[in-house]
């Protein structure tokens, strides 16, 4: 049976897709799961111009997403630390503290957003990456500082 997959598969396909696979794994699973329909002219049009819709929603957000970027790349952020001799934080910089940092600048991403390559455990400049799209990547540069000298 040939059909159209409207959800992406494990070890079939990607969303949008035509496939052809067996009458009872389409008939019993794929169809009634709504991970797929049947391969006919007129889900292939609906398909088609969901498609479109998707396309364009993409577009809007990648807009925003590049707008956001500029923002925060033009930012600098300083995260107050505890630290010890020759600099060395107790404890690292993670992904949350740089996030409530941005939240108090007025920007609110999620933690999970954020990549911190190596852990930061002293005191100085880095610069870490922001994920605002899946094609859209911006650099932060955050300040780590002793928190008596805020």
């Amino acid at each position: 049976m040939k059909i159209i997959l409207t959800k992406a598969v494990q070890g079939l396909g990607n969303e949008g897709e035509t496939k052809v696979v067996k009458d009872g794994y389409a008939r019993n699973w794929l169809i009634p799961q709504g991970l797929a329909c049947a391969y006919n002219e007129t889900n292939l049009k609906i398909y088609a111009e969901r498609k479109k819709i998707a396309e364009r929603k993409q577009a809007k957000e990648r807009l925003k997403a590049e707008a956001l970027k500029s923002r925060i790349e033009s930012l600098s952020i300083t995260v107050p630390m505890e630290a010890g001799e020759n600099n060395k934080l107790f404890g690292s910089v993670t992904s949350g503290l740089v996030s409530e940092a941005l939240k108090g600048e007025g920007y609110k991403i999620d933690h999970r957003s954020i990549i911190i390559d190596e852990p930061i455990k002293e005191l100085g400049v880095y610069t870490i990456k922001i994920r605002l799209h899946p094609d859209v990547y911006a650099n932060l540069k955050i300040w780590v500082v002793s928190r008596e000298e805020t």
